[in-house]
């Protein structure tokens, strides 16, 4: 070789050394990166969902001094820059709670009163409103307020005292009693008030406002009506729509159901104390469907009302411990299901009953709580303890949430029993949220369950069948004919399930019955009428493009399915299968159904499955099924221990691939189902999935919400459930490539 030939030749191997090089960084950082954005995807939804599991922490902001002994009530306005002190002589005291000039006093307002004091009384949180029961037998309704104003451009708040229903007071008892205890409420158009007289009696008052048409002034008409009740008056409850009274004596709750003020109804008497316990205070959770009792033994009990054989009854559902106080008063936040409880030791206790955690723990004064109350948004509280007033910092933004919260039955309020349940919204300020995902976890795997039910027959005996049976011409017909059904978008498959598929299903269901039945035995009965025809007609067709006989024959029993479904609903179902299916056999019907979206997913996906198999199964070395041939196995025998053999973990890694598409799928089931979160195994039923729940509800979720966080914890769990099954595939993949690589 001449010296020009020598160096062309090094010049060559090191351009190809270089190209090799360049290959390999590229290949290898490619990888390395996609695995870097798995792991940040990984740590960005863990960064996302760590702060719902984060405990509550409470530290005093400061406190500044007053005389408690005079103090009936506290609050504090929304943002946490004013504090308010109502004194039992009407006098309400306003002083700056912000870190600049704390504790000095803003203004001093005066309630406009008719009479001495005998009682007060606050409604329910979310209401914001006090009142003062007085020695004429009349109350007087106020409610701090704050106007914004911004001189200078500097914002500025003005304490004022609001009378919502005018300031003339409220005529309770017409007979001018003394109102020693009272409780109050105020919907819309309606005030509540129950009161305990000086002479004893209970008299529940109604108002309601009419307009005088001649001067526009709001009028107060009352209805009245008088409780009886034996015994002493402990306590006195009412909800805030005043459909309820509770009544307190000693241990036993009276019940009264007081929508109609003419005639107040006991409906229950609950005798709710424990063994050598009893009760010392009672309140009203928030949205009022639940009552929190405390015991002298530190127990304190939720309970609200669930169907029985006798009809709805107030139950106890479950039971906090907190420290062994003497004294446990109650106080619940403005809408979530959380309590606080304060006791005489100077121990501040949080909790929520939903998820049954002790929220946080603590003591927070040197002498016994003589009262407190919770800031609007549940960031801060107020307590009144050793002649002092003191503003707690709360940090306890997602008290809902707890892993067995999300995991577990929980009793919820108003469900007969404890259930897995996700709903996350609702119109009304009582809702409570839950946050289950057992349903949308369920509904995906079983979501992925029919499609893969559908799908993987269908996939792997077409794969196979191209692959090994099919003639090479038609096999370049079939094979990118359906790979390029992969193409078609998601949205589209989901509309035309919906929208067409679904009614079509509903009307024809005897037709998608017989056409599971009629197809495989039409498909046997063609074979077996093939092989008895004379062989000149036999060898018409090429060898490998016999599938093409069986077209027409599928058209014809679809159209015979379809044809009979009328016939059939007629003879074997009176006419109506639906009825059928829902009266006789008790099972729900969902027109949008797992049916449905097993169809049309598993269309989705059998391109998927369909692709990688035929490519396993095609891929397998021809020596090895030529060889088996020659030692006299047959065609069949040969595809079932060497071909399939081989390409198995070609044809597992087919069905793992086709289920991680399953389980991820969006559109088609959110658009072919109802979107349903229940957890039921009928073919009939919807279902909703992870991912359909995260498309549905991220849109409207706040950010940074309990309801934000957990949807991502939910796309967390979905990334998980693929992580799993890849793996999972990986792993078989790679035992049966090592089991069957000898062959």
């Amino acid at each position: 070789m001449t010296s020009t030939g020598q160096n062309m030749s090094l010049s060559t191997d090191r351009s190809r050394l270089v190209k090799d090089k360049i290959a390999q960084f590229s290949i290898t950082s490619g990888g390395v990166m996609v695995l870097v954005a798995l792991l940040l995807i990984f740590f960005y939804l863990l960064y996302v969902v760590q702060p719902i599991f984060e405990s509550a922490h409470i530290q005093q902001r400061d406190a500044f001094s007053v005389e408690q002994q005079h103090v009936v009530g506290l609050g504090l306005e929304e943002q946490t820059e004013i504090a308010y002190l109502l004194k039992r002589d009407g006098q309400v005291d306003f002083f700056n709670i912000q870190e600049q000039g704390f504790g000095e006093q803003i203004t001093q307002l005066n309630a406009q009163l008719s009479g001495a004091v005998t009682s007060f009384a606050k409604s329910a949180p979310h209401q914001g409103l006090y009142a003062y029961g007085l020695d004429n037998g009349e109350v007087v309704i106020v409610k701090p307020s704050f106007r914004v104003s911004f001189p200078n451009n500097q914002r500025k708040l003005t304490p004022v005292l609001n009378y919502p229903l005018g300031e003339a007071p409220l005529v309770v008892d017409d007979q001018g009693q003394p109102i020693k205890r009272f409780a109050f409420a105020q919907s819309e158009e309606k005030v509540a008030i129950v009161a305990l007289t000086a002479d004893k009696r209970i008299v529940f008052s109604a108002y309601v406002g009419e307009e005088n048409f001649m001067t526009g002034e709001v009028e107060w008409v009352a209805e009245q009506s008088e409780l009886e009740i034996d015994g002493r008056i402990d306590e006195l409850l009412i909800s805030p729509d005043a459909s309820r009274v509770f009544v307190r004596s000693a241990n036993q709750i009276y019940i009264f159901n007081s929508r109609y003020a003419d005639d107040v109804e006991l409906t229950q008497i609950l005798a709710a104390n424990e063994e050598n316990a009893n009760i010392i205070s009672t309140q009203l959770l928030a949205g009022a469907n639940s009552l929190m009792l405390a015991n002298d033994n530190g127990e304190v009990s939720q309970w609200f009302e669930v169907n029985t054989d006798d009809g709805k009854a107030f139950k106890k559902i479950r039971a906090f411990e907190t420290s062994k106080q003497k004294a446990v008063n109650i106080y619940s936040e403005f809408y979530r299901r959380t309590f606080f409880t304060t006791g005489d030791n100077g121990e501040l206790g949080v909790y929520y009953t939903t998820s049954e955690a002790k929220l946080w723990q603590g003591k927070v004064a040197d002498s016994a709580i003589k009262n407190f109350a919770i800031a609007p948004r549940a960031n801060a509280a107020l307590i009144l303890a050793d002649n002092k007033v003191s503003v707690l910092e709360i940090e306890n933004e997602h008290p809902e949430v707890t892993w067995s919260g999300i995991w577990q039955e929980v009793w919820y309020e108003g469900y007969p029993e404890p259930d897995y349940i996700w709903q996350s919204t609702s119109a009304s300020d009582d809702f409570e949220s839950k946050f289950s995902l057992v349903p949308i976890s369920f509904g995906t795997l079983k979501a992925a369950l029919y499609a893969m039910l559908f799908a993987v027959p269908i996939a792997l005996s077409a794969a196979i069948y191209t692959a090994y049976f099919m003639s090479s011409e038609l096999r370049k017909v079939v094979k990118p004919t359906v790979e390029i059904m992969e193409a078609l978008p998601t949205v589209i498959l989901g509309f035309l399930a919906g929208l067409w598929l679904a009614p079509l299903i509903e009307e024809n269901l005897p037709a998608i019955v017989a056409l599971l039945v009629l197809l495989p035995i039409a498909i046997l009965i063609t074979a077996l009428a093939w092989t008895k025809l004379p062989e000149q007609i036999r060898h018409r067709i090429p060898e490998g493009a016999h599938s093409v006989i069986l077209i027409p024959v599928v058209l014809f029993i679809g159209w015979l399915s379809f044809a009979m479904s009328g016939s059939i609903e007629n003879w074997l179902f009176d006419g109506n299968v639906r009825k059928f299916i829902t009266n006789d056999l008790g099972m729900t019907f969902d027109q949008r159904n797992s049916l449905v979206v097993g169809i049309a997913m598993g269309f989705a996906v059998i391109p998927t499955i369909f692709s990688i198999a035929e490519d396993a199964v095609f891929s397998v070395p021809k020596h090895l099924s030529q060889g088996s041939l020659a030692l006299g196995a047959t065609q069949w025998q040969t595809l079932v221990r060497v071909v399939l053999l081989t390409a198995s973990p070609g044809i597992f890694s087919a069905v793992m691939m086709g289920l991680g598409r399953a389980v991820g799928e969006t559109m088609i089931v959110l658009m072919a189902t109802g979107n349903t979160p229940i957890m039921d195994w009928s073919i009939f039923q919807g279902m909703r999935t992870l991912a359909a729940n995260i498309a549905v509800e991220m849109p409207e979720s706040e950010v940074g919400s309990s309801h934000y966080r957990i949807l991502f914890l939910a796309a967390f769990v979905l990334f998980i459930f693929t992580f799993v099954f890849n793996t999972l595939a990986e792993f078989v993949r790679q035992r049966l490539r090592e089991k069957y690589s000898s062959l």
